[in-house]
């Protein structure tokens, strides 16, 4: 199995901070958003190659730091030198699978997320099902619906439908950018993209998927951070104590 890192962002509303460094490298407590996630991810010993797709700006700078890893780390430049050229997170999904030729399952996750849960849990969660999975939490907020994927879900976890930043949402069922793709699904990323789907939010990709095959959706059994600005990345620092 694949774990595909997308960073290729350029994190504006964190200036200073990110403006020539990359959000995914930026430490809490005592290590990188990056090694957080892929020390976990690694605990289960699943993943033989971890793919970080990096713009060109940051490139060189997460080329450095995966030298320093014990872990096969293969850093993708997608070739991009600013927020406004950028190709959105499914066409670097895309890209990486291209370049690199991939052939396997791959974890999706955003390189700016943290959980205060282990991923192995979402991990064995799609192993059994045998299909591509989404994790989903309960968002009471409507505002923040509005700006997040949404999905739609039966009694036995399968998505109906999953629409990315509804103006009226369906269900309450926020959906943050983790997911599990099996190897056949994976191959099905360009066709999704030559039929239209969205290319920004990696969840555009999934809700393409589910009109045309089973997807199911775990529920997560904790809390994530997502680090989009000075505020949440100095409330992550004062908050985050690791995994449950």
């Amino acid at each position: 199995m694949k774990c595909l890192i997308l960073a290729a962002g350029y994190a504006t509303r964190l200036y200073p901070l990110t403006e020539n460094f990359p959000k995914s490298l930026l430490k809490v407590q005592d290590k990188t958003i990056l090694d957080w996630l892929i020390d976990d991810i690694d605990s289960l010993g699943w993943v033989d190659e971890y793919i970080v797709v990096s713009n060109h700006k940051f490139a060189q700078i997460f080329s450095n730091w995966a030298k320093e890893s014990n872990k096969k780390i293969t850093i993708v430049d997608d070739g991009t030198t600013s927020n406004e050229t950028r190709l959105g997170a499914v066409k670097d999904i895309q890209f990486a699978i291209e370049k690199l030729g991939v052939d396997d399952d791959i974890l999706v996750v955003a390189g700016d997320n943290l959980l205060d849960f282990s991923l192995t849990k979402f991990i064995l969660y799609a192993k059994e099902k045998g299909t591509s999975c989404i994790m989903r939490y309960y968002e009471g907020n409507l505002e923040k619906l509005k700006k997040t994927g949404v999905a739609e879900v039966d009694e036995t976890d399968k998505i109906i439908r999953l629409t990315e930043k509804p103006q009226e949402p369906k269900s309450n069922w926020a959906c943050p950018p983790f997911y599990y793709y099996t190897k056949e699904d994976a191959k099905l990323v360009k066709e999704g993209i030559e039929e239209g789907c969205g290319v920004d939010a990696p969840g555009s990709y999934i809700a393409w998927l589910c009109t045309k095959t089973t997807v199911h959706a775990f529920v997560m059994p904790g809390k994530r951070y997502d680090i989009g600005n000075l505020e949440s990345y100095e409330k992550v620092q004062k908050e985050y104590k690791g995994l449950l």
